[in-house]
């Protein structure tokens, strides 16, 4: 087992989440609330793929342009497969940081570590820039691949308002439809099953990386 004295993940995004809940506007505060119930009420981590379920195969470039396949990766082992919402996220900024540091203990237990996100591939590659990020960081552009999983859905016009207004997300992400996909995140044995699953309707809520390496160390 690993062991660490590190930071938890859950701890970080709890000290960003009190951050908020003490400096944001009662408004913005209201609206992001009611945008997680809406998400919550809409069945959506219930409906996704569970656990035991085939993982849908993809393709799609990765930051260079090149074709990655989920299928290729599988032949090699087991694949992390991660949602985040984009650059702009900060809950999803220090799970890829966190991601990256436990990189090391995923590939030694045969895991490869495969991130998608709905962002044009410009922001994606600035995104695995800033991060010095050394795991693949695919653009799922329209949540296709996402939508595959059943992890898409619309945000609240309310929420949609604010990001638009705040760092234009029709623009960074190429379309108009306001969707994104949950934060998820799944382990796939080589034979292509899904055996771990986090499916949350707060983004706030991201797998422990070091959970992570646990899973893959006890299968």
């Amino acid at each position: 087992m690993t062991t660490s004295n590190k930071t938890s993940l859950k701890s970080q995004l709890d000290e960003k989440r009190a951050n908020f809940e003490q400096n944001a506007d009662e408004y913005k505060k209201n609206t992001y609330m009611a945008g997680i119930e809406a998400v919550e009420k809409s069945g959506v981590a219930a409906k996704a793929k569970q656990v035991g379920d085939k993982a849908p195969d993809f393709q799609l470039n990765n930051a260079l342009g090149n074709p990655v396949t989920l299928s290729e990766f599988l032949e090699k082992g087991s694949v992390i497969l991660t949602w985040y919402r984009g650059g702009w996220c900060p809950y999803c900024n220090m799970t890829l940081h966190e991601l990256q540091s436990e990189l090391p203990h995923f590939n030694s237990n045969g895991a490869t570590l495969i991130a998608l996100t709905p962002e044009l591939p410009d922001e994606s590659i600035s995104t695995a820039e800033k991060h010095n990020l050394e795991f693949e960081v695919l653009s799922d552009v329209g949540n296709k691949i996402a939508r595959e999983y059943g992890i898409v859905f619309q945000l609240t016009d309310e929420v949609a308002e604010i990001y638009n207004n705040s760092f234009d997300m029709k623009s960074t992400n190429g379309d108009d439809s306001n969707e994104l996909p949950l934060a998820a995140t799944y382990i796939i044995n080589n034979e292509g099953i899904i055996v771990y699953a986090f499916l949350d309707s707060d983004y706030r809520n991201r797998a422990e990386p070091s959970e992570l390496t646990a899973f893959l160390e006890q299968h």
